[in-house]
């Protein structure tokens, strides 16, 4: 597809709570259950089902000649996540999960120079982290800067840790086990300062936190579907910023990645464009999976989510004090994502019982029981949860 494809457009429109509610029928589960784990596995669209039904349709009925309309969607559906980062059309590749991504950003870099260190926290994710860790085989040196609350990273810890040695900052928009977002502007623009770039995992925020990769000047930028965006699993995305495409190229590649790929040369010619990042085959159904999702996100408007976020959120922290329970996130709602985790005796039992109760939430060791509503979720639902909690640990 060409540069000049049509960009999805993101609605700016400030919506209503009614207007938001609005949107509950097109989530099946929420006349089932009160779903209140976005954070870890959105609410699944009711038209995914139609799209995964196309897909095979498409297939049933026109054989390998469907390859030629599964294989733009790479990028059409790339430049759904464009419209939602503010990235140009042609900026975002798919893929089908963040290790991956985080792999092939550090196979097109050099660690065996001077400058060699990776620079990251240690509340980062399970699975980057074990990449980070791995890339020490080939000279990377990881360098963690650590929690002093198991909430939050201290801002100047990081611009410290950041020097001249520092090739790659590899780092979370927001933390998974806090809901923490970073000041990624000034990590930015502190890296840049010393010839060092940004990986930025924006899985934990795409979706209900307003990102902007231009007006951050990120390099790199990974993510996820599952979550906020509501999407199917296996569908993640590579922002590469665009002076960025060329400069590098990933030692993790496939026949997508050349200029030519159904010419099968020998010799790699690389492609010019984001297909330089696209590697081997990509997941077709998981594309299917997720353009539902990003459909109902464009339609609301990241700023609309946000808005509410910061409300139920609050209602959240307040319900919790209330209950006497530990609050394991930031109460700075400019540091808080679209979740809250909470802490008390006898926690991890508790969730259980409430998601054998209807109760869709999660529990993370070392930090309590995660709740992530949604612009689809109402007050009383929030509220419910609480009633239920003080009712078990009561009982």
């Amino acid at each position: 597809m060409s540069e000049e494809r049509a960009h999805p457009i993101m609605n700016r429109e400030e919506l209503s709570e009614d207007q938001l509610l609005a949107f509950r029928e097109e989530f099946p589960i929420l006349s089932k259950r009160t779903y209140l784990i976005s954070n870890s596995l959105g609410a699944m669209p009711r038209k995914t089902r139609d799209a995964l039904r196309e897909y095979c349709d498409l297939w049933d009925t026109e054989g390998v000649e469907a390859w030629w309309k599964w294989l733009p969607m790479v990028t059409d559906v790339g430049d759904m996540i464009g419209a939602i980062i503010n990235a140009n059309p042609g900026s975002v590749m798919m893929h089908q999960n963040v290790a991956t991504l985080t792999a092939m950003v550090l196979s097109a870099l050099d660690f065996t120079g001077e400058r060699n260190k990776l620079v990251y926290d240690d509340m980062q994710f399970t699975s980057p982290h074990y990449v980070l860790q791995a890339w020490k085989k080939y000279g990377a040196v990881p360098v963690q800067v650590k929690t002093e609350d198991g909430i939050h990273i201290d801002t100047q810890a990081m611009l410290d840790a950041i020097d001249e040695k520092t090739l790659l900052v590899p780092i979370s928009l927001v933390l998974f086990r806090s809901g923490y977002i970073h000041d990624v502007k000034k990590i930015v623009e502190k890296a840049h300062s010393v010839g060092a770039m940004v990986l930025l995992d924006v899985y934990q925020g795409a979706g209900s936190v307003p990102i902007d990769v231009k007006e951050l000047n990120v390099d790199f930028l990974v993510g996820g579907s599952v979550k906020f965006l509501c999407g199917g699993a296996g569908a993640c995305y590579l922002y590469v910023r665009e002076d960025l495409r060329e400069k590098f190229s990933p030692a993790m590649t496939g026949w997508f990645s050349h200029k030519r790929p159904f010419k099968f040369e020998h010799e790699m010619d690389e492609a010019v464009d984001i297909h330089r990042w696209m590697g081997g085959s990509p997941s077709v159904p998981a594309l299917y999976s997720a353009r539902s999702g990003y459909e109902i996100i464009l339609q609301v408007g990241v700023d609309n989510i946000r808005k509410k976020s910061i409300r139920q959120t609050q209602l959240i922290v307040d319900l919790a004090d209330e209950g006497e329970m530990q609050v394991n996130s930031p109460r700075d709602p400019d540091h808080r994502a679209g979740f809250v985790v909470v802490n008390f005796d006898g926690s991890e039992p508790v969730h259980y019982k409430l998601i054998e109760n209807g109760y869709n939430i999660d529990y993370r060791p070392g930090a309590g029981i995660r709740i992530a509503p949604h612009f689809y979720n109402t007050d009383e639902e929030i509220t419910a949860l609480f009633r239920e909690i003080k009712r078990l640990r009561e009982g």
